[in-house]
């Protein structure tokens, strides 16, 4: 499958700071019972944006003007805790969700987003408490990411340097998910099997 590329995303970066939002948090399960991945938009951080009576939370800072169009969150440690749900992952993208920033991330989930072209970024919690910050206040709400150089530039002007593994770095600069960069070495993997079946012709 073919994700949307990754190289320099500017947008405004919302706060969500509470250490262990689990995925329930992210993706309320009855939104779990779709056959395709169409409408999680609307589930994400359900309970959160909505009230009961179904209209949007005025506190929850997606709803709110500065940062309803968000590409960016800054989250609390932990994040995306709690059940397996690839779902979680989908709903963000729909959201226009294209990085996470934070001090750590679940196993799971962390795979997940891989597996789906979101980005996460690691730093000290310490930084990403200062960055949170920031981007709390409207008029400091904008940052830019260059996965090239590998760089956030915040909007008082300084730049943040993170560190990402090559392969995964240059799968999403790529725009490729695990089945697109294993095509990547498509000539390789066929040399193999021609000389793995020619060594073992018994195969054939």
């Amino acid at each position: 499958m073919s994700l949307q590329p990754f190289t320099h995303v500017s947008g405004q970066a919302a706060p969500l700071l509470a250490a262990n939002i689990d995925t329930d948090v992210i993706m309320p399960k009855q939104f779990l019972k779709g056959i395709d991945r169409r409408g999680l938009d609307r589930g994400l951080f359900f309970d959160l944006r909505f009230l009961r009576d179904g209209r949007p939370d005025p506190d929850f800072v997606l709803n709110q003007p500065a940062w309803q169009e968000a590409k960016f969150l800054v989250v609390g440690p932990n994040f995306g805790c709690g059940s397996s749900r690839e779902h979680a992952v989908w709903g963000l993208q729909q959201m226009g969700i294209r990085a996470l920033i934070g001090s750590s991330f679940a196993g799971i989930f962390y795979d997940n987003c891989k597996r789906n072209g979101v980005l996460l970024i690691t730093l000290e919690e310490a930084r990403v408490q200062q960055i949170g910050r920031l981007v709390g206040q409207p008029e400091t709400a904008r940052i830019s990411i260059d996965l090239e150089a590998q760089q956030i530039r915040l909007a008082d002007g300084s730049v943040l340097d993170f560190q990402i593994d090559t392969l995964r770095k240059s799968a999403l600069l790529m725009g490729l998910d695990a089945i697109g960069s294993t095509l990547q070495r498509r000539e390789q993997v066929e040399a193999f099997e021609r000389e793995h079946l020619a060594n073992n012709p018994w195969l054939a």
